[in-house]
C-alpha cells in the first residue's frame, strides 16, 4: 500500500452520519473496562471455563512475550460481557499499525491504518457501532511522543541521552514508513538517544523510549508541525469510526502547551461533528501537582494569535492506585489513603469541571516501577478483590476495571507478559475464561449496578469517617487491622461504606455518621455485604452520632439512611 499523506484523509463529516452524542453521561458516571486487543479474545466461538473464583489466564511466558491473536472483532462478540459487567465504557490499547514485533501497540509504524493482525478501520468502526447500541463509549489510547522503532541512528548502534546532544540520523527500517508520510523527516524527531534517567528534565522529554523514536515536543517549528500532523490523524479516526474519547500516553513526557493544543483541537473538531463531551485523559505519573499544568484551561503564549486552550479532562489517579491496592491487601496502614481521599475530595471542589474526578483503578497492564510485575489478584483473595473494586466504585472518581481481575487473574513474573494474560485459550480453540458466573464477576456487576442506580455514589460528597472501639473516643484508623469507612452524602441521603481490613479477625466498632441528616433511633439499612438495619445511637453529650458494626474479615459493606432503594437489584432487608 503506497503511504498515505494527511493531505489525503478526509475531516469533512460523513455524508448523513449521524455522530453518537455520547449518551448524555457525565465522566464521572462512567465505569471504564481497559483491555488490550491482542490479550481479550479472538475471533473463535468458544465456550467460557467453569469456575467460581480466582482464575488462571491462558498464555505460557513466551506466548505471552509475542502476539496472540486477539481482535476486534473478538471484542465485537462478547461486547456483552462487559456490559453485564457493569461498564459503560471501553477503553482500547492502541490499534494502528505497529512494529511487527509488537503485540501491545505503543510502537506504531502507521498512524492511518489499523493494524491488519487486529483487523481493519472497519472492524473498529463495527466495535464501536455495536458500543454504541448498549449505550457504551469507545476510547483509543494513542500515542503523541514517539513513534515505533521506525529508524535507526548510524550503523543502528544503541546511543543513550547526553547533554541534550542531537545525533546523526541513520536510516528508515521500512518503506514508506512510518505513515502519514510527512513523518518521514529526520528533523521531526528528537535524536537525542534513549533515556537513562526518567525524572530528569528535558532527558525525560527529549529522549527515546528504549528503540522506540521521540517526536520533538518543544516550542519548534518542527514540533509544531508535528503536532498539527497527529492532530490530522487523529481527528481522521473520530470520523472515520465514531470514537468517544482518547486516554493519551506518556503525557509526563511532554510539554503542558503541546498536551493542551492537542487536546483542544480535537474537542474543537468533535464539536464540528457534533460529538459533545469528547472525554481526553491522561497517563501521568508524578506527584498531584503536575496534573494542574495539563488539565484544564490553559493561556497559549503565542500561537498566531492569543487564544484560550483547554487540556486533558482528567488523567489516571497514580497516587491512589499505589496506596490502595496495599491497605486493601493489609499491607500499608491507611493513613495515606485517607491522605489521598481527602486531597480528591478538596480539588474536586477546587478544579472546576476540568479534572474534578480523575480516573481510578487498583490494577494496571505496565506497572512502571516494579521490577516484579503482579496484579492485584496475585495476594488478593476473592474477597479483596471485590472489596478494591468496591472501592473504586463506591468512591469519588471514574473507576476503570483492568481487563481479568473480574476473574481474579493473578499474574506475576519479571516483565509486563506476566500482567498481560490471554483470555482465550491459546494451545486450543475451544476455551476462555468469560465466565459470568464467576463470584468475582457477579458480585463486580452487582455492585457496578447498584452504582449506576445510585446518584448518592455518583455525584455525592465524600467524607473520611471515624472509628472507635468504646463509643467515646473517635479517631481516624491508623492500622491495617481496623476498620476503613468513609460517606458519600448528596441532600438528605447518607450512604456509608465499610471495610474490615482485617485478614484474621472479626472486628465490632462504632463507625461515626452524620448527626443531622441521622437522628438518634433511626436506621441504616444493607445496600450490599448484609441484612437487615442498623439503629443510630449517639454520645452522652448529644454531639456525636454512630452506629455499632460487626464484620467479619475483609468484609465489604453498604449501608444507607433511605427507605426505598435506588436500585432494586440489591433489595435491602427488612
Amino acid at each position: 500500500m503506497t503511504t498515505r499523506s494527511i493531505h489525503d484523509l478526509d475531516l469533512s463529516p460523513k455524508p448523513g452520519k449521524q455522530y453518537w452524542k455520547n449518551g448524555g453521561r457525565e465522566w464521572r458516571e462512567e465505569m471504564i473496562y481497559f483491555l488490550m486487543v491482542d490479550r481479550f479474545h479472538d475471533d473463535q466461538l468458544r465456550t467460557p471455563a467453569n469456575g467460581t473464583g480466582k482464575t488462571t489466564g491462558y498464555g505460557t511466558p513466551d506466548e505471552l512475550r509475542r502476539i496472540c491473536g486477539g481482535t476486534l472483532r473478538g471484542i465485537t462478540k462478547h461486547l456483552d460481557y462487559i456490559k453485564d459487567l457493569g461498564c459503560t465504557a471501553l477503553w482500547l490499547s492502541p490499534i494502528f499499525e505497529n512494529n511487527e514485533e509488537s503485540y501491545h501497540g505503543y510502537a506504531i509504524q502507521d498512524y492511518t491504518a489499523v493494524d491488519k493482525r487486529f483487523g481493519s478501520k472497519e472492524d473498529l468502526a463495527n466495535l464501536v457501532d455495536a458500543a454504541h447500541a448498549l449505550d457504551m463509549r469507545v476510547f483509543l489510547d494513542i500515542v503523541l511522543h514517539h513513534s515505533g522503532n521506525n529508524w535507526g541512528y548510524p550503523d543502528d548502534l544503541d546511543y543513550y541521552y547526553y547533554n541534550g546532544l542531537v545525533f546523526p540520523f541513520g536510516k528508515w527500517r521500512f518503506p514508506g514508513k512510518p505513515s502519514p508520510i510527512e513523518l518521514r523527516n529526520p528533523d521531526l524527531y528528537s535524536r537525542k538517544g534513549q533515556i537513562r534517567n526518567f525524572d530528569s528534565f528535558p532527558e525525560t522529554r527529549d529522549g527515546d523510549f528504549a528503540q522506540f523514536k521521540t517526536f520533538r515536543n518543544d516550542d519548534s517549528p518542527e514540533a509544531l508541525y508535528v503536532q498539527e500532523v497527529l492532530t490530522k490523524v487523529h481527528c481522521y479516526w473520530i470520523r472515520e469510526t465514531d470514537i468517544d474519547g482518547f486516554r493519551l500516553d506518556a503525557v509526563k513526557h511532554m510539554g503542558e502547551k503541546t498536551i493542551s493544543q492537542f487536546c483542544s483541537h480535537i474537542r474543537e473538531y468533535a464539536y464540528k461533528l457534533g460529538k459533545r463531551n469528547f472525554f481526553l485523559f491522561g497517563e501521568l505519573l508524578g506527584p498531584e501537582e503536575m496534573y494542574n499544568k495539563y488539565i484544564g484551561p490553559k493561556t497559549a503564549v503565542t500561537v498566531e494569535d492569543t487564544a484560550l486552550y483547554y487540556g486533558l479532562n482528567s488523567v489516571l489517579d497514580f497516587p491512589l492506585y499505589h496506596v490502595l491496592s496495599k491497605v486493601i491487601l493489609g499491607k500499608a496502614t491507611p493513613e495515606k489513603l485517607i491522605e489521598r481521599y481527602e486531597s480528591l475530595r478538596k480539588n474536586a471542589m477546587s478544579r472546576g469541571e476540568f479534572g474534578e474526578f480523575l480516573v481510578t483503578f487498583i490494577d494496571n497492564h505496565d506497572q512502571v516501577g516494579h521490577d516484579v510485575k503482579a496484579r492485584f489478584g496475585h495476594d488478593a483473595t476473592e474477597q479483596q478483590i471485590i472489596a478494591g473494586i468496591g472501592f473504586l466504585l463506591c468512591a469519588l472518581g471514574t473507576p476503570c476495571i483492568y481487563y481479568g481481575t473480574e476473574q481474579g487473574l493473578a499474574g506475576c513474573g519479571d516483565g509486563d507478559w506476566a500482567v498481560r494474560e490471554s483470555m482465550f485459550d491459546l494451545q486450543d480453540s475451544q476455551h476462555n475464561i468469560l465466565n459470568k458466573n464467576n463470584r468475582i464477576y457477579q458480585e463486580i456487576a452487582r455492585l457496578a449496578n447498584f452504582r449506576k442506580g445510585s446518584a448518592v455514589l455518583k455525584f455525592g460528597r465524600m467524607y473520611m469517617r471515624e472509628s472507635s472501639n468504646d463509643g467515646r473516643t473517635f479517631h481516624l484508623p491508623v492500622t491495617s487491622d481496623c476498620m476503613l469507612a468513609f460517606s458519600r452524602i448528596l441532600y438528605d441521603e447518607e450512604i456509608l461504606v465499610v471495610y474490615n481490613g482485617s485478614l484474621q479477625h472479626d472486628d465490632e466498632e462504632y463507625i461515626g455518621i452524620d448527626g443531622h441528616l441521622n437522628p438518634e433511633g433511626s436506621a441504616f439499612r444493607y445496600c450490599y455485604g448484609g441484612n437487615g438495619k442498623i439503629h443510630v445511637l449517639k454520645d452522652e453529650d448529644g454531639n456525636r452520632h454512630f452506629i455499632k458494626i460487626k464484620l467479619k474479615p475483609t468484609q465489604f459493606v453498604i449501608l444507607t439512611n433511605q427507605h426505598t432503594a435506588p436500585d432494586g437489584s440489591i433489595p435491602r432487608q427488612p
